[in-house]
């Protein structure tokens, strides 16, 4: 059986570079992610504005 040190056991890893296709993902994924966000945003504005005004306007009577 090898003999385990310090070294063998424990090797630092030495992190690989970002490649430019590895770049350009992590970029769209944060874009998409924004996008999505300020669109449940917006969505969540105007159904609570919907919501507000139909609480508001007085129901026909039926006949």
């Amino acid at each position: 059986m090898a003999k385990l040190t310090k070294k063998s056991v424990f090797k630092a890893q030495i992190p690989n570079a970002e490649t430019p296709l590895d770049k350009t993902t992590r970029i769209v994924r944060k874009m998409v992610e924004e996008e999505a966000e300020q669109r449940q945003v917006k969505n969540d504005r105007l159904r609570n504005a919907r919501l507000e005004r139909e609480a508001n306007t007085p129901t026909k009577p039926s006949r």
